[in-house]
Order: C-alpha cells, then structure tokens, then sequence
C-alpha cells in the first residue's frame, strides 16, 4: 500500500517551493516506508510513498509513460489491483510492452487505453493520480467503494489532493480552519459522502474521477449499487456466494511479501482464515499464518456485556486446529491502552477525534504487533454490512424508525442519548450544531439515493434501504479507520467482503433468505458450511474487545476531568464538568460500559487534536 499526494495549478495561486511537495509527501511516510519520489514540472507535482507488496524492485513511483523521451502520463497510484495479470495480458494484445511485474504499470497502461474509463476495468481498491503534461490534464480516481482514501482541495485554480488530510495541510495553502458543518462530520456517525471535517478540503466520493483541467473541475461517477432483482433460490445463492468468497481470497492472496489472516474466532474472520487456508494447500503452499490479539489476562477476567457474550480467543484456537493453520496469539497490555505515544498515534493517524478509544488503540497496536510477522493481511470488515450482522438491523422498533438505525441505536442506550461520544460535550455548543436536524437532512438525503426495485414488498423495499445506508454511510466511517490505523503501522490490510461484485450481488439478495434461519448473517454461515467448527458457526456476532481493567476506566476519568478544569487546555470551553463527574459515577466494580466510555475518549481525542492541529475554529 501507498500514498499519494500533489497539485495541480494553472492560475499562480499556490507556491509551487518544490520544498511543499517534498513536504507534502513526506506527511505520507508511514503509508510507504519502502521508498518515497516526487515528480514536478511547471504546473504540476505528484508524490507517493511506497510500501512495495508486488515486484518489490519493480513499481517505483510515480511512474511516467514516455513517448520520443517526452514523459506523456505520470502516476501516482496507491492500492491493489486484483485483476492486474489479466488485463495486463489483454493490454499487451492491445500492442502495450511492461517493464516492471506490478499493478502499478498496468493501471498507468490502462488510462492511457481507455482514459477516463478505466476504472471501469480495475477490480480492487485504489486511489490514484494521473498527470498529463501535454494536454495539462489531471485524472484523479477512487475505488468503487472508498477502501482507499481520496482528499481534493479545489482553491481557485488550482487542486491539490492526498491519501490523507494532514499531506494538505502540509502545504502553506490549506488551513486547518473547521466550520459548523466540519465539526457536525466530527461528530457525526453517519458520514456524508464527499464532505469533510476540514473547510477547504473534500474527500473524492467512492466510485468516482474528478478531471482538472485549466478554468474547469469535472466530477463524474463510474459506479453505483442498482436494483436487479434476484433469481437464484437459496441453494444456487449458498452455492455462488461460497464460489465467489472463494474465488475473491484466492485473488487477495497474491503478494511477494508475508501475508496474514486476521482471526478473531468471529464468522467473518473465520470464514476467511479457512478459505486461505484451503488456497494455501490447494497451492502445495506452507500453512497459512492467522493471527489473533487480546488483552493480557482478557479471557481469564472476562465479563460479558451488552454485544460480548465470551472471549474471542478459544474460537480463534478452535478454528485454526480446524483449518490447520499457522496460528499465533498476541498478547496486549491493558497499561498500553492509555500510552499517551499510542493513543496521539491513533489521532494523527486519522486527522480527526473519534470516540473509540481504546477500541482504536488497540486495534492501531494490534496492526503494529502483526507487522512484524506479516506484510499483508486479510480482515473480515463488511460482512455485516452485506450480510445483516449489525443488532439494529434486527431490532423492528428500530430497523423501522425514519432514521439511520445505528443513530436510532444510540437514542435506546443511557450512555449515548446524547449521541454517539457527545455526552460530556457542552449543551450550548450542542445546540448550535443541532445534530438532530443534520441527521433528519443527511437521513433525507441518504434515502433519496437508494435504488428501487418495482413491485419489491415493503419489508425487502426497508432492508434494501438499510443496506445501501450502512454502505454509504456507515461503512465508510470503518474503511477510513481500518485504513488508517494499518497504514499507521506500515501494514497492508486487504478487505475480501469489499468486493464490489459481492457486495452487488447480496445487495439484490432478499432480506428473507439472508435471515433465511431468523439469525444474523444466515447465509454467510450456511456458505461457510464444512469450512469451520460447529461452536464457531453458531457463535453470536461479537464486535472487537474492549478493556475491562478498572484501572483503565479510573485514568480515563481523571484525564478528562483535568481537561475539564484546566482553563488552558483546548478543549475545556467545550466540556461539560457537572455532566463528566455525573457520567464519572456510572460503573460496576470500577469498570463502565465501553458506551459510557466513549463519551470520555471523545473529549480527551478533542482536545488533542485542537492543541495537535492548531484547529481554527470557524463557528
């Protein structure tokens, strides 16, 4: 995996100091540690940082096209390409000659066949940047489902765009100024395609290109879900999806370098690691290595919850003896979660505050423990998604709210009422942001996009409505953290379940034969079939685990409490202190429940960002 970053100026708005692109890029360095470049000329420049996973000596970047010794196309490309080696033969029955092994030649070989569509052709997820100089034309382009990053900021005539917002922010241009709309994204849990948190810079919608050319900017989309229909019974549909999971794994399992399953003893995950593991041998390969993270003494001291009905770690053994894996455990510390090195890893990371706490620092330390073992690894993310996993879904008093369920979620729970991390958050600000009313908008919005199928009965006609909002809404949300936390750790974590031919293909099945069996994910279980171990079929869904060391939850409130009371700390003026020492009081044997916890973890992410950022606020 890589960075991208660069610009774009016809007009002398930017300072075009090569020493910005230099900067710029090296904002990325964590996303490539292999190698970095920058490529200029008098209006553009393009860097990248390069994590080498396919042809590691081979695929420098930015790559340049070079017709009579003039550079005709320069890219600067991240991501994965599955389909690579097969377009890559048709390009050379087009008359196309490689130098290099990679993907990365056959996306820069593919634009200038088939120019702005060839996107189209790509299976996989990538951002990239292509310049050309001749015609001064800058085609930039995202994955069809946003597994891959894509930041634009458009000033006058110019653009400038990256992976991640801090490689904008590196340039004297973009200001780190957030209006009342940025800090509703911040707060926010369902996520408005193409918007951001900060004021001049925009995310590329998933599925689309953007073309910069001199006195224009044209956005244009390539891909979207439809409404088809389906007409397989539920034995053909078992059937394709088992093909088709098959078929995605083997095509992700293709890298030069360590490769890993993430397995958490989950359905997802599992299915994963048994599928890998069924490719390995098949290929007379070593076994494959699946790896699974918990707490020093988590199991042994484990309390069930809300979504956590046991640990995760004798599932993951289970699966592995079944699978026949290389299995290994990692072992994190509960004192690790509240590092103040870790945790302001996890803000920079990803530019923004977010709630999650210790959810995200131990994920971020999860992904650095496994980079040391592997290069790459497969994650069991959107499944849910596609599948109906997520608890709300099934809940008919909220599947049938005029809302986003996951928010309607947060209304039903005493530790979110407020929203979703906003419990400590000062009432007056609070007001003047008026969540409820984005929310009502953003829901309006959402809805309006969703694909209709004629004749669909009311209830399907819902779960389709539900599905394409978790997709592009809520979904995105978990990309961009997933994203940014292994790329943080300088690990490539691919998402099989993010296919997008998968992802179209269950979005037409009926919500009936999902749930076939009125379970969870039903036909993702009966799929998987022989693949697991029966106690691990059966397993109830269980999200990541979180710290239950009382000791945690004690630093967590004396942190925010100094914040609180502390009229020199960035984030006090938007605290709520009678509300922090009320919440503060709201455990069980010194321990809180992780969603009154959040609320906690969302001020201390607050502050440090507006301290970290030089947040200029815009109210």
């Amino acid at each position: 995996m890589c960075g991208i970053t660069g610009w774009v100026d016809f007009g002398g708005a930017l300072d075009r100091d090569p020493r910005h692109a230099v900067a710029m890029t090296g904002q990325l360095a964590c996303r490539g540690p292999d190698d970095s470049g920058v490529w200029r000329d008098e209006r553009a420049a393009l860097g990248h940082t390069r994590m080498a996973v396919i042809d590691l000596t081979g695929g420098r970047q930015p790559m340049t096209a070079q017709e009579d010794g003039r550079d005709v196309a320069v890219l600067t490309y991240c991501g994965e390409v599955y389909n690579f080696q097969e377009l890559r033969a048709e390009l050379e029955g087009r008359g196309h000659r490689f130098r290099t092994r990679s993907d990365t030649e056959v996306v820069l070989r593919a634009y200038l066949e088939w120019g702005e569509d060839c996107p189209r052709r790509l299976h996989g997820m990538f951002a990239f940047a292509v310049w050309e100089p001749a015609r001064h034309r800058l085609f930039l382009a995202r994955d069809r489902l946003g597994i891959k990053p894509l930041h634009v900021a458009v000033l006058g005539d110019a653009v400038l765009f990256g992976s991640e917002h801090k490689a904008l922010l590196a340039h004297p241009a973009v200001r780190p100024v957030v209006d009342a709309d940025g800090l509703r994204e911040v707060f926010s849990e369902a996520r408005t395609p193409g918007a951001g948190v900060f004021r001049d810079i925009r995310e590329l919608r998933p599925g689309h290109t953007m073309t910069v050319e001199p006195g224009r900017v044209t956005r244009r989309r390539y891909w979207t879900l439809e409404a088809r229909g389906h007409e397989e019974d539920l034995a053909a549909t078992t059937e394709t999806v088992a093909g088709m999971l098959r078929e995605i794994v083997e095509r992700e399992m293709v890298a030069d370098v360590p490769l890993a399953v993430l397995l958490s003893g989950g359905l997802d995950s599992s299915t994963l690691t048994a599928l890998a593991a069924a490719v390995r041998r098949d290929r007379g390969g070593p076994p494959v290595r699946s790896i699974t993270a918990s707490y020093t003494g988590y199991s042994e001291n484990f309390r069930p919850d809300l979504v956590r009905s046991a640990p995760d770690a004798p599932y993951a053994r289970a699966v592995a003896a079944y699978a026949g894996t290389d299995h290994l455990e990692l072992s994190l510390s509960p004192q690790d979660l509240m590092d103040a090195g870790s945790r302001l890893a996890c803000l920079v990371a990803q530019d923004v505050p977010t709630p999650f706490g210790d959810m995200d620092t131990s994920t971020y330390l999860t992904f650095r423990a496994v980079r040391e073992h592997a290069k790459v690894a497969l994650t069991g993310e959107v499944a849910d998604e596609i599948f109906g996993g997520y608890s709300w879904i099934h809940v008919t008093d909220i599947a049938e709210q005029p809302m986003f369920p996951w928010v309607s979620f947060e209304a039903w729970h005493p530790g979110t009422r407020a929203g979703l991390g906003r419990g400590l958050i000062d009432r007056g600000l609070m007001a003047k942001l008026d969540m409820e009313s984005y929310y009502a908008d953003g829901y309006r919005t959402a809805l309006a996009e969703v694909p209709r199928l004629d004749g669909e009965p009311a209830a399907e006609r819902r779960m389709r409505e539900i599905c394409h909002l978790q997709l592009t809404r809520w979904m995105p949300m978990l990309l961009d953290r997933n994203d940014r936390l292994s790329m943080a750790s300088g690990l490539e974590v691919r998402v099989p379940f993010c296919d997008h031919r998968l992802v179209q293909y269950l979005f037409d099945v009926p919500w009936a034969m999902k749930t076939f069996d009125s379970r969870e994910k039903s036909l993702l279980r009966a799929a998987a079939g022989a693949l697991l171990p029966e106690e691990v079929l059966q397993r109830p869904k269980a999200p990541f685990p979180v710290s239950q060391d009382p000791a945690y939850t004690t630093a967590l409130h004396e942190a925010v409490l100094a914040v609180a009371t502390d009229p020199s700390s960035p984030a006090s003026a938007f605290v709520d202190e009678r509300a922090a020492r009320a919440m503060a009081e709201e455990t069980e044997d010194g321990v809180q429940d992780w969603l009154f916890r959040m609320n906690f973890e969302m001020v201390l992410q607050l502050n440090s960002w507006l301290d970290r950022y030089h947040i200029e606020l815009a109210l």
